[in-house]
């Protein structure tokens, strides 16, 4: 059975209104997307770090309650774990601050085991930072020659801007490694002052990786691939939008799904997708994006999962 293996960042994001906490629920960019794969019944896998205190047990069996492997959590004995304040603005979209007390960030990740069309699925920050660059890139390059499907997620937020120098030739390095990259117009009007996709993709992206999302918001999602494919898929409008906060995670949740529904393998992805397989996996996407938004929760209900299993 295929599976997926997200690596990243955890931490507790607590959510604000109109100034006011109103929840506080365990998130993390390839965590939110490795939990609503979890409740949707695919195998799944989470590697990361978390503190040894209540916060990280919390996650810890989190994961565990909701169908994810908890085995490779490296819980660091003398630090708290990650916090997150989400404050949502008046369209329910959020601003982020970070606070993070690791003085011995530089984790020994045991790998799990790793086969040929497994999925892993790394990026934000985590991906790229100097301090624990040597152990993701290592696992990177263990997956790839174990034949894996590698997905990059950006998710290159504002309070790293002026990071940006000291990361790029890690960033530039994930994008050599990656089958398919996602980011978000934001993300690389932050990092390359482009907001226009196709100019990042032509610029910036395609001469490490053929294949390229770009979501937008409420708008198009743009894709690009090899033999000039190209297309925009509309984004349907919802009046019950409760929280953005999961919402590009989820879309790559739901094209990982996409992936694995459609039994697309990684020398699929080396000849090129066909269209209807672009629009089968955009739709997963669009679908578990849409599905976490309708909730202050980071991920899709465990309701719309057992529909998904029981298909």
């Amino acid at each position: 059975m295929r599976k997926v293996i997200g690596i990243g960042e955890t931490v507790l994001d607590i959510v604000f209104k109109n100034g006011q906490p109103i929840c506080a629920v365990p998130g993390g960019s390839a965590f939110n997307a490795v939990i609503s794969l979890g409740r949707s019944g695919v195998n799944a896998t989470f590697i990361a770090e978390t503190g040894n205190d209540r916060v990280g047990r919390f996650i810890i069996d989190f994961l565990k309650d909701n169908g994810v492997n908890a085995d490779n959590i490296n819980v660091f004995p003398d630090s708290k774990s990650p916090v997150s304040l989400a404050f949502l603005d008046e369209e329910n979209n959020a601003d982020y601050l970070f606070y993070k007390d690791h003085p011995h960030d530089r984790p020994e990740f045991v790998y799990p085991e790793v086969n040929a069309d497994d999925i892993i699925i790394f990026g934000s920050f985590f991906s790229v930072n100097p301090v624990v660059r040597p152990q993701v890139a290592a696992f990177l390059e263990y997956a790839r020659e174990r034949g894996a499907i590698l997905y990059y997620d950006v998710n290159y937020r504002s309070s790293y801007k002026d990071d940006i120098m000291k990361i790029t030739p890690n960033l530039i390095e994930n994008l050599e490694y990656a089958d398919i990259v996602r980011g978000s117009s934001d993300d690389f009007s932050i990092l390359y002052r482009m907001p226009d996709a196709h100019r990042v993709y032509t610029s910036e992206i395609s001469f490490y990786c053929k294949k390229f999302i770009c979501t937008n918001g409420a708008e198009p999602i743009r894709v690009w691939a090899e033999n000039g494919f190209g297309k925009a898929y509309d984004v349907p409008k919802s009046d019950h939008v409760v929280s953005t906060i999961g919402a590009g995670d989820n879309f790559n949740a739901g094209f990982i799904y996409g992936l694995i529904e459609n039994d697309i393998r990684k020398a699929d992805i080396e000849r090129g997708l066909s269209e209807d397989r672009w629009d089968r996996c955009v739709a997963r996407g669009r679908q578990f994006s849409a599905e976490s938004c309708k909730d202050i929760y980071n991920y899709v209900s465990k309701e719309f999962g057992e529909g998904l299993k029981k298909r």
